[in-house]
Formats: C-alpha cells, sequence, structure tokens
C-alpha cells in the first residue's frame, strides 16, 4: 500500500537513512579490503600499488597503518620532512614511535647525527639494542662517559649490527675500552656461536687475529695443535676460544686436551673459563661428568669462592650440572650455592635460583646456630617467592609446608571502568586488526596501548578481549597486574563443555589438558607454528595422520583446524604419551611439545627429583614449556572446582631410567 502522503517525508527520511546506512557498510567493506591488501603489497614490496591503496584507506580507522607501511617501505630514500609530517599525522600512536625506531636505525646508517640527536629523545619505547648503541655513541662523541651501558650493550649484542660495532670501535679507538673488553666480548660471541660477532670485535685489536678467530671456528683442534709453549697475549686468547669451541664440538675431546696439558699452560681465571665452557657443554649433552667439569673450573681460580667473569648462562647450566650430578650431596649444593652467588643481581632474583639456592642452603645446613640461620635464610628465600604465580612460587609454598590459597578475586568492574578500556584508540584498533586476521600487527598495537596502565585498566582492558574472545591478549594482558588478581582472566576456560567432555571421555585430567591448550595456543582455534602444528592443541600434520590411525579416525585434508577434530587428536595423543610415560605429567609435557624420543633420552641420565629434570631439560622452549602446563595445571583444578593437585604430586616422586619390568612401550609415537 502507498503510505500516507503526509507521512512522505518520515518515510523518505528513513529511506535516505537506508540507503546511507549501505553506502556506509560498502565504504567500509572496501575500506577493510584495502587495509589487509596494503599488507600484502608491503609483503611484496610492490610500491606503487602500496602508494595507491594508502589514498584508498583515507579516512579509515587503520589508515595510519597504511601510512606507515608505505612510508617505512621506501624509508633508505626518505627525507626528514616526510618523517616529521608523518609523526604530525598519527602523535601519540604506536606506528609513530615504530616508525621513528625505524628512521633512527636508518639515520645511525647515514650518520646523520644531528636529526638522529633531535629524535631519540622523542623514541617512547626505546627497546631497540641498536639505537641505543647510536644513542651511547652519540654521548660519547660529546664526551660523555657511557663506557658502563656501551659495555653492558655491546655484550647483550646478539647478533653482529652496525650500531653497536660502530660504538665499541669508537671506543677502541679513544682506549675506552681495551684488550679486555674485547676478548670478553669475543668469549661471549664465541660462548653464542657468532663467529662474525667474534671476528669484528678481535678485528678492533689485530687483524691478523681476528682472520685466526675465523679458523678456530672452522677447527679448534687444528687451531689449538699449532700451539706451541705457553702462549701470551693474544695467542693465549685465541687459545681459550679453540677450547671453548671444541667443547660446542666434543666436551670429552675438551677436557682431554686440558688435561694434556692446556689448564697449565693457560692463566687460572683462563683455565677456569676453559673448564666452565667444557661444563656447560657437556651439561647441555646431559653427560654425567658436566658436574665435575666445573669442579675443576672453581679450582682453577685465584681465591676460592672468587666470582668469577662467566656468563650468567654458564653459572646458571652449572647450577643444572649439579642438579643431576651423582656426587655426594654436599658436593651438589655446594657447587649450586657458588653458581646462583656469581650470578649477576638480576639473575640472582630469578625465581629458579631463589629457590635452589635455598634449597642449597637448607641441604648444607649444619646442626647448631650456625645451620639455624641458613636455614632461616633459606625459609626468608622461599617466603619471597612463593606468592609468585609461577612453578617455583608454588614449589617454595610446598617446601614451606603452607597450602595454596588462590588470590582473591578482585572487585567486579565498573561501567566506567569497563567504558574508559572502550574508550582507548589502541585498544580498539589492535581489535580491529586482529578481527582482519593482521595478527602480528594486533598484538603489536594492543601492547604498545598497555604501557602505563595499572591494574583496574589492564582487568578491564583483559575483560574486553576475553568478551571478544580473544584469548591471548586476554591472558597476556591481565598477567600484568601485580595487586589484583583475576584466575577466570589469567585462565580462562573455553570451549569448557567440549574440553571436560574429551577429556573425560578419553581419560585425561582436565586441568593437565587446559594447562596444555593455554600453553600451546592461548585458546587460538587458527594459530600455526613455525613448524607447521595447527589449531588448539598445535598438532603437527604427521602426529595428526599417525593418531588419527591409533583411534580410527578417517581425517580428511583440513580436519585438522577443526576445533572437535583438533581436540580429540590432542587429546588422544596426550593420553597416548602419558600412557608411555608411565603416567608422569612432566615427561608427557615434554614429548608433547619435543617429541618422545628425546624425554626418553634425558630421563635416562640417571633417577632425579621431577624438579630438577624439568629444570635441566636442555632445550630452553621444552624447560619453559615443562614448568608452564604443570603450573597451569594446579590454577586449572582450582578454576573448574576440582580437588587440589599440589605441584609436587602432579611432578611425581621420581624421573628416571624406564624400569626392566615396565609395560612395553610404542617406540613408533612420532
Amino acid at each position: 500500500p502507498i503510505p500516507d502522503p503526509r507521512r512522505w517525508p518520515r518515510a523518505l527520511a528513513a529511506l535516505s537513512l537506508v540507503l546511507l546506512g549501505g553506502a556506509l557498510s560498502v565504504h567500509a567493506q572496501v575500506s577493510d579490503s584495502a587495509i589487509v591488501e596494503a599488507r600484502e603489497a608491503l609483503r611484496d614490496k610492490n610500491k606503487t600499488r602500496l602508494s595507491a591503496l594508502r589514498a584508498a584507506a583515507a579516512g579509515h580507522p587503520l589508515a595510519m597503518w597504511v601510512d606507515y607501511w608505505e612510508l617505512g617501505n621506501r624509508l633508505a630514500d626518505a627525507q626528514q620532512r616526510e618523517l616529521d609530517a608523518f609523526y604530525a599525522r598519527w602523535p601519540g600512536t604506536y606506528v609513530e614511535d615504530r616508525l621513528r625506531n625505524d628512521w633512527l636505525l636508518e639515520l645511525g646508517k647515514r650518520r646523520d647525527w644531528p636529526n638522529f640527536s633531535r629524535d631519540m629523545p622523542k623514541f617512547r619505547m626505546n627497546d631497540d639494542r641498536e639505537v641505543t648503541c647510536y644513542a651511547l655513541l652519540t654521548r660519547h662523541a660529546a664526551g660523555e662517559d657511557v663506557r658502563d651501558a656501551a659495555r653492558s650493550a655491546w655484550y647483550g649484542q646478539r647478533e653482529l649490527d652496525d650500531g653497536c660495532n660502530l660504538m665499541a670501535s669508537a671506543l677502541v679507538a679513544a682506549r675506552q675500552f681495551g684488550a679486555a673488553e674485547v676478548w670478553q666480548k669475543a668469549q661471549l660471541a664465541t660462548e653464542a656461536n657468532r663467529p662474525r660477532a667474534a671476528q669484528a670485535a678481535v678485528a678492533m685489536l689485530d687483524s691478523r687475529a681476528a682472520q685466526a678467530v675465523s679458523a678456530l671456528f672452522d677447527n679448534p683442534a687444528r687451531a689449538l695443535s699449532r700451539s706451541t709453549g705457553t702462549p701470551t697475549g693474544s695467542q693465549a686468547e685465541l687459545a681459550l676460544l679453540a677450547l671453548m669451541r671444541l667443547a660446542a664440538n666434543d666436551p670429552d675431546a675438551a677436557a682431554g686436551q686440558l688435561d694434556a696439558g692446556w689448564t697449565k699452560r693457560l692463566s687460572p681465571a683462563h683455565a677456569a673459563l676453559a673448564w666452565a665452557a667444557t661444563g656447560k657443554q657437556a651439561a647441555l649433552k646431559l653427560l654425567p661428568q658436566a658436574a665435575d667439569h666445573y669442579q675443576r673450573a672453581w679450582q682453577q681460580l685465584q681465591r676460592p669462592g672468587g666470582e668469577p667473569a662467566w656468563s650468567d648462562d654458564t653459572l646458571a647450566w652449572q647450577v643444572r650440572a649439579a642438579l643431576r650430578s651423582p656426587s655426594a650431596g654436599a658436593e651438589r649444593w655446594a657447587l649450586v650455592q657458588l653458581a646462583v652467588d656469581a650470578m649477576s643481581a638480576a639473575e640472582q632474583r630469578d625465581p629458579a635460583w631463589v629457590y635452589w639456592k635455598a634449597r642449597a642452603l637448607q641441604a648444607r645446613a649444619k646442626p647448631g646456630a650456625d645451620g639455624d640461620v641458613d636455614r632461616q635464610v633459606a625459609r626468608q628465600a622461599f617466603e619471597s617467592i612463593a606468592p609468585q604465580l609461577n612453578f617455583y612460587g608454588k614449589l617454595a609454598t610446598e617446601e614451606l609446608g603452607t597450602k595454596l590459597v588462590m588470590p582473591a578475586a578482585p572487585q567486579p568492574l565498573t561501567d566506567a571502568e569497563r567504558q574508559a578500556a572502550r574508550a582507548q584508540p589502541g585498544l580498539a584498533r589492535a581489535l580491529q586488526l586482529l578481527a582482519l586476521g593482521l595478527r602480528s600487527e594486533g598484538v603489536r598495537e594492543w601492547n604498545y596501548s598497555l604501557r602505563g596502565l595499572a591494574d583496574r585498566e589492564l582487568l578491564a582492558a583483559a575483560q574486553w578481549a576475553c568478551e571478544r574472545e580473544v584469548w591471548d591478549r586476554c591472558i597476556n594482558t591481565s598477567d600484568r597486574t601485580r595487586v589484583e588478581i583475576d584466575l577466570a582472566q589469567r585462565f580462562p576456560t573455553p570451549f569448557r563443555a567440549d574440553v571436560l567432555a574429551k577429556a573425560g571421555e578419553i581419560g585425561v585430567d582436565p586441568a593437565y589438558m587446559y594447562g596444555l591448550i593455554r600453553q600451546e595456543s592461548r585458546f587460538i582455534m587458527d594459530a600455526r607454528s613455525h613448524a607447521g602444528a595447527s589449531g588448539l592443541m598445535q598438532i603437527m600434520p604427521a602426529t595428526a595422520r599417525w593418531t588419527a590411525k591409533k583411534i580410527g579416525l578417517d581425517l580428511k585434508p583440513g580436519m585438522i583446524n577443526d576445533r572437535d577434530t583438533n581436540l580429540a587428536l590432542g587429546t588422544s595423543y596426550l593420553k597416548l604419551v602419558l600412557d608411555d610415560f608411565g603416567g608422569s605429567q612432566a615427561l608427557a609435557a615434554a614429548a608433547y611439545t619435543a617429541g618422545p624420543s628425546r624425554p626418553r633420552r634425558w630421563r635416562e641420565a640417571g633417577v632425579l627429583e621431577p624438579a630438577a629434570w624439568a629444570e635441566g631439560i636442555p632445550f630452553n622452549e621444552t624447560r619453559d614449556y615443562v614448568k608452564k602446563v604443570l603450573s597451569n595445571a594446579v590454577y586449572y583444578s582450582a578454576v573448574l572446582g576440582l580437588p587440589a593437585q599440589p605441584l609436587k604430586a602432579r611432578l611425581g616422586a621420581a624421573i628416571g631410567p624406564r624400569a626392566n619390568d615396565a609395560p612395553p612401550t610404542d617406540r613408533q609415537i612420532p
């Protein structure tokens, strides 16, 4: 029917709104498409396409990202005025600060120190080591004493880069750094297997010695065989590097060289470091003689108990070697305490080393007043980390004999707190980016927007992410709070009915299963690792096929990413490895992430306390994974309302070689 003519103006207005809404919707779709296409053009380094898409994205809430990609893609040809204009267009945003980071690196490469010095104070994140080195160089040129900060930055350099190398060269030329600093840098680079960095450092002193560094990386045994007599100066330093490099390849061969004469031919400090490097490499290979090598290292030091100039990583492996040592208890724990006491102040605060030093003090405490002091110091150390929501915090709580108490839930968020989080443009942009599949950009934008937020603000931001089912941002944001702890945010239970049903059907502890999924994927259903693992439970294709055959599932291409299929495959595989390792949650977690063959080898090194076994896992990622999965499971028990199971109970009594009468295992588990 035709509307009453008196209502035509209202009808026309309504029609206009409908048409306008449709136009806006189409514009939004086109603009979103332009953002995604621009990211693809950046990947293809298509400057022409990027320039066109920058214009097409004008007015879109994410236009700044296209602007950032377009200018960043041609930064080598850009001029300062273009950067100043960009900063003015997007003040206070993540892309402004990130492009300033990129531009500071470019200015450093150009040696444009006036513009560098002008931009550097405005760099808010200040999280780029190479930029830091350029900045220290400009301060050195202005007459400041930057030796301590420069030494720290240079030693922390991961790969050879222009900024830190240029800074170090300038300080060597100015005699602010001497031979001692240069050779220590070469030692650190050799320990980290970074030949280019070691060679570049030595070249600042002696070009011929730098060539020798390259040769000893290729063949350390040959380099040692060519040295005669008692080496001094650079020859002694090169011999030490050769021994360190030989230890990385073959710790037994390095120990043989040291026993055959190199211990006496080197200075005590150099011999100590050579033995320590050998101990570290033996510990990484789980060799029983690792602790003995560290003992030999300490014997070389001129004053007993003195602090060696070893890296924190070398000292950490001394702790792990001692924990695995078959030596008598007192000797083991003395080695643990020596290592922790020699670490840097920052490293000593790590809860792992607080815990193990406290254990050492307990074990070494003698009867009487002196022993009472050590026991009290150990107790205070346990108390200092017990409140922490991590693996060692729980172990410390159990050492104290106290019950683990879950943090009280914070007061509910107010409407004003929720609205304040939603009013933050950076958080909104991050969620938009994530919705478009631009995960890297979304995560960076989100994290930048969290800077400086107080606990309540973090809880509000985390809650927004939870409600949007962006579980990784929900968890990681809530993890940042210091006083107000929301376990429901930190340990969410997405797909609860499905996970509980599958865990019950297959016979896996749901708290353990949730703890593993949280660590594997943060509940991101389309998560994909660099190695090719997929889905909630991060199943590798080969593992998926093998497990599917075991459980009689007809696995079709693409099904691995289906949530229900992924849960079925992952839970079934987890149950298989749990059964294979006699129900050990620590061994099964290691097998799940690193493959069963590795923990089978690792368990053969001897019977160990499970916490010591976990700390001694030779892969950093796997070690961290095992500890976090088991720690997560303790909290998930509380969140799910299940009976509490202490961490030590989850770890079990001991880990060691499979007993001869153990049931046969399926050695074909991938």
